[in-house]
């Protein structure tokens, strides 16, 4: 059980040294997250889209 949390741990930290390099290279943009945040809102709340309710942000 000892090693899947290490390398669970190990590739948590692996993502996230990734996702701050893209931030700095600018691979990932405040607009780019605004989209996937409406994309995921849009997904899980799906049926207030089908309400006619906007989820778009901003």
């Amino acid at each position: 059980m000892t090693r899947w949390r290490l390398r669970a741990l190990i590739l948590m930290i692996y993502v996230v040294i990734g996702i701050y390099v893209a931030w700095v290279y600018d691979y990932i943009t405040p607009g780019l997250l605004r989209d996937v945040a409406e994309a995921l809102l849009s997904v899980f709340l799906w049926f207030l889209v089908l309400l006619g309710i906007d989820l778009h942000i901003g």
